[in-house]
């Protein structure tokens, strides 16, 4: 008997994972009487997810991966979603998105389930490449909005006691900045850059 492996996601620890899960149980009794289900909160840019892999690994042919929509699944380039495409079909998997009706029917022999069987696969494509975008988007939107509010990224403090070390062997003139990079376990660069302060 096949078994309906429920993905549920969100990308931070902040973001309810468990929101729709619910919902996705009631949802899944229409293909199978055994679920089961793989939280996590885990970027979905990211191909290689701990509780994703599992549910891939535990998977049968014929078991069905039920998602609430497309971004709970991906948020990935182009290229990672085509290799998860290609391990969602290597594992007989059938994937079926809540929010995407066309999913929900059973495969049917013929004409009309390959055209159906494009159709889902070009939409899925379309949604996963929405939800990549609107991810970048967002990110970009917040870049702008710290720029504007005149934030800007702290970079590295600098280590003072090297840089105190850094001068007093320059103010000797004895060795190289070679040499004094590698006493003081620094770049030659950050010589370079404290001889200029």
């Amino acid at each position: 008997m096949s078994i309906v492996r429920i993905y549920v996601r969100a990308s931070t620890k902040d973001q309810d994972a468990e929101r729709a899960l619910d919902d996705l149980i009631n949802f899944s009794k229409s293909y199978s009487s055994n679920y089961c289900s793989y939280i996590e909160n885990f970027s979905g840019t990211k191909l290689i997810r701990p509780e994703l892999n599992k549910l891939l690994s535990e998977s049968n042919n014929g078991d069905v991966l039920l998602v609430e929509s497309v971004d709970r699944l991906s948020r990935l380039s182009q290229e990672d979603f085509d290799v998860l495409k290609q391990q969602i079909k290597a594992k007989g998997l059938r994937l079926v998105v809540a929010d995407l009706p066309t999913t929900h029917h059973l495969a049917q022999d013929g004409i009309t389930g390959e055209i159906l069987s494009v159709i889902n696969s070009m939409l899925i494509d379309l949604l996963a490449t929405m939800a990549r975008l609107d991810n970048e988007k967002r990110k970009e939107r917040i870049k702008q909005g710290l720029l504007r509010s005149g934030y800007k990224p702290q970079g590295k403090a600098p280590n003072r006691a090297k840089h105190a070390r850094i001068k007093q062997l320059l103010a000797l003139e004895s060795m190289t900045k070679e040499e004094i990079a590698k006493a003081v376990g620094v770049g030659v660069a950050t010589v370079y850059r404290v001889a200029k302060i």
